[in-house]
Parts: structure tokens; C-alpha cells; sequence
């Protein structure tokens, strides 16, 4: 996957909140981090999609991760759905 697939995927979610809830209810495919946000921020995140053995990509900045979703803020997480 990469920053192009989630730019493009008709299901995403945008932010710690929705990719949680999604994560719970197992629908997500692949996870977006970005490497810059704090470690508090997308820790619960990560280690839920990593017991569910959902695909993790980390990217550069918030910035970046924001300009993939067709945002213009910063996102610290992203992830597209089933």
C-alpha cells in the first residue's frame, strides 16, 4: 500500500477517533502513523491494529499524512477500509 492507494480509497477514516472506532469494529485494511505526531497520540492506535494484524505504514510527517487524505491540516492517523 501507499500514500497514493489511501489518497484514491473510495473508504478511509481521518484522525485518531474514527480509525479507533473503525479498528474496533475490525474494518480497517491498512493503518497510517506518521512518524512525527506524539507517541501518546497514536500508541493505543498502533498497538490495536497491531493485535489485529492490520498492515502498518508509518509516513514522514503529519503534514504529508494530511495531504494524502485531501486535507489541509496535519493528520497523525489514517486508515483505509474494507
Amino acid at each position: 500500500m501507499s500514500l497514493e492507494e489511501l489518497r484514491v480509497a473510495p473508504r478511509k477514516t481521518i484522525g485518531t477517533k474514527q480509525t479507533r472506532k473503525a479498528l474496533e469494529r475490525e474494518e480497517v485494511c491498512t493503518l497510517f502513523l506518521a512518524r512525527d505526531a506524539e507517541d501518546h497520540i497514536i500508541r493505543p492506535v498502533a498497538d490495536l491494529g497491531e493485535r489485529q494484524g492490520v498492515e502498518i505504514l508509518y509516513v514522514e510527517t503529519m503534514m504529508k499524512l494530511g495531504k494524502a487524505c485531501g486535507i489541509a491540516v496535519g493528520a497523525a492517523v489514517a486508515a483505509i477500509l474494507r
